[in-house]
């Protein structure tokens, strides 16, 4: 077990090129993800909500915010890397983006249907390529150049990342 509270299932370990059988399983966890967090989520007050996951860290209604936020970016960054050559994606600075109000205060119920319909829209759109288009290529400005494999599994682990944030915090606090 992990006891490294910033990484509760572990680092990301960088996947440039996927196996048909492994993009089907990132497919899948990132489509499985809303439903994950609404159940990480559940049941919980609002005091729980506004509890960090860590010391220092954000709360959970944050990592409610969070995700769909970084979904959005994923999912459009996908689309610029099917519909342009190598494009540079703009990245965000998504510690500011927790602190906005509208991921301090937001009800969390209101990124979890984002969550759902968003993750509806890209899981049909990857289901629908073809297995060239995952070789396809974006620019990140920090990170070089990344396939589009690459994002899928790397946002399988992000959603799995963040549910465990919360599910490991109710377990610590005994809130299951």
């Amino acid at each position: 077990m992990n006891t490294d509270l910033r990484y509760p299932i572990g680092k990301y370990d960088v996947k440039a090129s996927l196996t048909p059988a492994e993009r089907a399983e990132a497919i899948a966890q990132i489509a499985e993800t809303p439903k994950r967090m609404r159940d990480a989520v559940g049941g919980l007050s609002g005091g729980q909500l506004d509890t960090p996951y860590r010391p220092g860290g954000w709360t959970v209604r944050q990592l409610a915010h969070h995700v769909p936020d970084s979904h959005m970016n994923a999912y459009v960054r996908m689309k610029l890397a099917l519909t342009e050559d190598e494009p540079t994606i703009k990245p965000y600075e998504e510690g500011l983006w927790a602190e906005l109000p509208d991921s301090r205060e937001t009800p969390v119920e209101v990124s979890l249907v984002l969550l759902e319909f968003l993750h509806l829209r890209w899981d049909m759109l990857m289901r629908s390529l073809q297995p060239a288009d995952f070789a396809r290529r974006l620019r990140h400005p920090a990170l070089g150049l990344m396939t589009l494999d690459h994002v899928v599994h790397q946002y399988a682990w992000h959603g799995r990342h963040h549910v465990a944030h919360i599910t490991s915090l109710r377990r610590r606090e005994g809130w299951n």
